[in-house]
């Protein structure tokens, strides 16, 4: 007489969760792009954006820290920066000078700059956070290139002329700055930055 067979069939051994942190990084920042530009800086939350990417709140904050660190590394400017200071120092106001306008003709609404003016007039917490960001990022860029001990202050100068045009030609829209071509804003931009970086 022959047992009836077993109508449970033996347990698969539990898959294992495959771990895969640079496509995490990537799902990370498409979620984090797409969360800013709906719901703006101050709005946007590490949870909605760990939910796009379909990641836990803890592995975006392992990746990045914080929502600023996230912002920086999501968007272009900041994040572009490493690259535009690599290079021939000599030339390095004119890089910068035409990768920020080249960047702002394109597509100012994104940009670092003009969220955080924004930030400022309606959330003035997001917007020191944001800044305090974006300063460290850019001071230890510059100093891999820029020699002496007022590369901090040089630096600030560098952030107040830009944050200005970004404030003039690409949200008021008025004045001389908003008239000029890309061309010529370029050529007045590397001269000021010229002098702040060298003078």
């Amino acid at each position: 007489m022959t047992s009836a067979p077993d109508a449970t069939p033996p347990a698969e051994p539990a898959r294992r969760r495959r771990r895969d942190p640079e496509a995490h990084r990537a799902a990370i920042l498409d979620a984090a792009r797409e969360a800013f530009a709906e719901h703006g800086y101050a709005l946007a939350t590490i949870r909605d954006i760990a939910r796009r990417a379909g990641v836990t709140h803890g592995l975006v904050m392992r990746h990045f820290t914080s929502k600023e660190q996230l912002f920086l590394c999501a968007v272009p400017g900041t994040r572009d920066l490493d690259e535009i200071v690599a290079g021939d120092v000599a030339s390095l106001p004119e890089r910068v000078a035409a990768g920020f306008v080249a960047r702002m003709e394109t597509n100012a609404a994104d940009d670092p700059f003009v969220t955080l003016i924004r930030s400022a007039a309606s959330n003035e917490r997001a917007a020191i956070d944001l800044y305090t960001a974006m300063r460290r990022r850019s001071v230890a860029a510059y100093r891999t290139v820029l020699d002496g001990d007022d590369v901090d202050v040089r630096v600030e100068l560098m952030a107040a002329q830009l944050i200005g045009v970004a404030f003039n030609r690409y949200i008021v829209k008025a004045g001389p700055l908003a008239a000029m071509t890309a061309g010529e804003l370029t050529a007045h931009l590397s001269r000021v930055l010229r002098g702040i970086m060298f003078g």
